[in-house]
C-alpha cells in the first residue's frame, strides 16, 4: 500500500480524499505542515508555490489543495481568498453582500486544484471546476465552509444538503480529484 501525506489542516477534506480514494491502494495521512500562500489571482500559481515550498522542506510523496469560490457580481470574489474570507466574514457575510442579488447575479465556480509532488520531481496540478449560484440563506448540516450557500447547476439544494459521496460526485473538489486518481492508476 502506497502512503500519500495530504498537507492540509482541514479534516473535512480529508474525510472528501479518502472517501474518494477507497478502491485504490493508497494510505492518505493527514498532514498539518502549512504553508505561506503568495498573492495571486490564479489558484494554479497558489497551488504551485504552495507544493514548492512543502516539496523543499518535506521528502515523502504528498498532495495539497487549493480551492476557491468565485462569484461573478462580486468580481470574482472570495476567488483565491476564500479562506481568509471565510474565516473573517463566513458564509454570513457573503450572503450580506449579495443581498440584493438575483437571477444571474447569484452566479458562481468552485474551484479546486491538487498539487501531487514527490522528491525531486515537478509537482504535477489537478483542476476542476464545479459551476452553480449562491443561495438566499445557509442551508443544510454537512460539509464544511461555504458548502452551505452553494448550489450546483442541476441541482436544488446545497453541498451542504447532500451526502459526502453525492457531492464528491459532482464538486469541484471531486472533479480534480478524479484527475489525480487517473494519474494515479496510471503510474
Amino acid at each position: 500500500m502506497k502512503t500519500i501525506y495530504f498537507i492540509t489542516s482541514n479534516s473535512g477534506k480529508v474525510l472528501e480524499v479518502k472517501n474518494k480514494l477507497t478502491n485504490l491502494d493508497i494510505n492518505v495521512v493527514q498532514k498539518n505542515l502549512g504553508y505561506p500562500e503568495i498573492q495571486s489571482n490564479k489558484l494554479e500559481e497558489v497551488a504551485m508555490f504552495g507544493a514548492e515550498y512543502v516539496q523543499k522542506r518535506f521528502k515523502l510523496p504528498f498532495i495539497l489543495e487549493d480551492a476557491g469560490l468565485f462569484i461573478d457580481s462580486l468580481g470574482g470574489f472570495p476567488g483565491v481568498f476564500s479562506a481568509y474570507a471565510f474565516h473573517t466574514i463566513g458564509c454570513d457575510g457573503i450572503l450580506k453582500l449579495m443581498k440584493n442579488a438575483k437571477g444571474n447575479d447569484r452566479k458562481a465556480v468552485f474551484r479546486s486544484i491538487f498539487a501531487y509532488a514527490e522528491p525531486v520531481k515537478k509537482p504535477v496540478l489537478f483542476i476542476g471546476e464545479c459551476f452553480g449560484t449562491i443561495s438566499d440563506k445557509m442551508r443544510g448540516s454537512n460539509g464544511f465552509g461555504y458548502d452551505p450557500i452553494f448550489i450546483p447547476d442541476r441541482f436544488n439544494k446545497t453541498f451542504a444538503e447532500m451526502r459526502t459521496s453525492e457531492k464528491n460526485q459532482i464538486s469541484h473538489r471531486g472533479k480534480s480529484l478524479e484527475k489525480l486518481i487517473d494519474f494515479f492508476k496510471n503510474i
